[in-house]
């Protein structure tokens, strides 16, 4: 039976809460010192340690000390006492949460529900690697490079939890889809994967979006409307490009993540939410703290678990594999047996792709329409000068090629101005002196017509 351990002074709250673990079938042991709880640990090691920061012989994170190294052990603490500092401490020394009293028992309750699978899910998690290895895929992730075994092998640590997880890494890299292999992994796979682009919602309807709203609220607002938390409720909310959202809008996402509670505008009335959230930036965070497009205690509360995404070009041999895994797929769609010749293949890979794998995606949608026949050995113009030129000439040019289409040209810009800003869109809207919202209307149109193409 899976068992827990609740540390807490005051003997009426330790009484509740091992009354609801008990509810939910767990063996449980309370501790009211520090000093009880490590005897306690040293006899049994919990699946899931509740510590009550401000204890009488010390503070609550001295326990993190105490849990047996390489044990799948989770700590939420809790406190009366809540302070910026103390919250990035202890999430910073690896706390799954970190509950502000007076308890929410909806979200209590949800962490005791899923501790009896942990051990479990973590066996399921170490036999589907296995299994997908030897493949080069894990969950809806393909690659085999080293930094790509790097990046499952932290998947793999932070799935069963129920840690909030930052993804960076250029634009492109597939953080969508490492979000979604992290939900896929974790006890709340049976819930709602729900994935929000923060950039593309405008500045004065993001509220309304994330907490939803009331009838009457506002102008326009003829009927009640439930924002991304609670239709992510039992589940886990990807917030994209999270450095995007306004600074206002934040201070109530954090509000919201610690208290798990939330009010949709033009109401009074506060609804209970359990969310996990995975948040990605293409930025470097602590140079959009700087820049004040992320609040720190934001930052703090969804940075429990950092995970870099690599860009295509250091993944080598993974290349090929995706290519023709792309080819195959789109085989699959139209009815047709294609591959690359080696050449092709060859190509592929001399290429330095700033646009990462979107942008290969697109190309193998492109060089299969451009295609003929089963063999893709030539890549048609104007695919062809764009892989073929060497990286590194006209490294701050853009070269198009007489007959090329508009919205060709318009499409390398847009690439070529994304590849030197790093794939910072913000920057490359500035540089191009247009919107963000054009950045991501343009991209999301070339998108858009690479699919009904392929059609």
């Amino acid at each position: 039976m899976p068992y827990i351990l609740i540390v807490e002074d005051d003997e009426d709250t330790r009484n509740m809460l091992s009354a609801l673990a008990h509810t939910q079938q767990l063996s449980c042991d309370t501790a009211a010192t520090l000093e009880e709880a490590r005897a306690l640990i040293a006899t049994n090691t919990p699946d899931l340690v509740l510590c009550d920061l401000v204890l009488p012989d010390g503070n609550g994170m001295d326990l993190f000390d105490e849990l047996p190294k390489g044990a799948h052990v989770e700590m939420v603490l809790t406190t009366g006492h809540a302070s910026l500092e103390t919250a990035i401490d202890a999430l910073r020394r690896g706390a799954t949460d970190y509950l502000v009293k007076p308890l929410n028992m909806q979200r209590l309750n949800s962490i005791f529900a899923r501790v009896p699978r942990t051990g479990v899910l973590h066996e399921e998690i170490a036999a589907l690697r296995s299994e997908l290895q030897r493949l080069g895929r894990f969950g809806r992730m393909l690659g085999s490079a080293p930094v790509m075994q790097t990046m499952y092998d932290a998947i793999s640590r932070v799935a069963g939890t129920e840690a909030s997880v930052l993804l960076t890494g250029e634009s492109g890299t597939g953080k969508e889809l490492a979000a979604q292999t992290i939900h896929d992994l974790s006890l709340r796979r049976k819930g709602p994967f729900l994935a929000v682009n923060c950039g593309a919602i405008a500045a004065n309807l993001v509220e309304s979006e994330m907490f939803g709203h009331d009838r009457g609220s506002f102008t326009g607002a003829d009927r009640q409307h439930k924002g991304f938390f609670e239709r992510a409720d039992g589940g886990t909310l990807f917030l994209d490009e999270i450095t995007e959202m306004p600074v206002e809008s934040q201070v109530k996402l954090l509000r919201v993540l610690e208290t798990g509670r939330l009010t949709r505008l033009g109401s009074a009335h506060e609804i209970d939410v359990d969310v996990r959230i995975v948040a990605a930036t293409n930025l470097d965070p602590e140079a959009a703290m700087a820049d004040g497009k992320l609040r720190a205690d934001l930052y703090h509360r969804i940075n429990v678990f950092p995970i870099t995404l690599p860009p295509l070009r250091a993944r080598g041999g993974d290349i090929p594999m995706l290519a023709e895994a792309l080819l195959r797929q789109l085989g699959e769609e139209s009815g047709r047996k294609m591959r690359f010749s080696p050449s092709a293949l060859a190509a592929l890979s001399e290429y330095d792709w700033p646009g990462n794998v979107r942008e290969l995606r697109n190309f193998v949608q492109r060089a299969c329409i451009f295609n003929d026949g089963d063999v893709i050995d030539t890549l048609p113009p104007p695919i062809m000068e764009e892989v073929a030129s060497e990286p590194g000439d006209g490294g701050d040019s853009v070269t198009v090629p007489f007959g090329t289409t508009l919205e060709e040209v318009d499409r390398r810009i847009i690439l070529g101005t994304l590849a030197q800003c790093g794939g910072v869109k913000t920057h490359a809207a500035e540089v191009l002196d247009i919107s963000l919202k054009t950045i991501y209307n343009r991209l999301a149109q070339q998108e858009e017509g690479d699919d009904k193409s392929k059609r």
